[in-house]
């Protein structure tokens, strides 16, 4: 998903991870409701994600403050989500937390 990010201040959650391809049950019903749910929480901005030839994901949550990233990671499915995919679904993950404070780029007029 891409979508015109605010003026910095703001937050990212950087995910990399990796399924377990042997039990997968359940998984994408959770991750779209996740999904659906994740993007009604106060505080979200977007998301971006991208999955590599060997299947490792990476994606990035975007949040206005911190308080809204801790809302989400204690919201009480998510919470389910989590013990499953640490349980079930997933062979490993990593997350940083990260408050950008600058931000530019470009684009190319065509």
């Amino acid at each position: 998903m891409s979508f015109t990010r605010p003026e910095p201040p703001y937050y990212a959650v950087i995910i990399s991870s990796a399924l377990d391809a042997a039990d997968l049950d359940g998984y994408a019903a959770m991750d779209e409701r996740m999904a659906t749910l994740g993007r009604a929480q106060p505080g979200y901005l977007g998301r971006e994600s991208r999955t590599d030839g060997n299947g490792r994901e990476l994606t990035v949550l975007y949040y206005r403050d911190a308080e809204s990233i801790e809302a989400w990671k204690q919201h009480p499915e998510h919470l389910e989500a989590q013990r499953r995919g640490r349980e079930q679904w997933y062979a490993d993950y990593h997350i940083e937390v990260a408050k950008v404070e600058r931000a530019y780029g470009f684009r190319r007029q065509k």
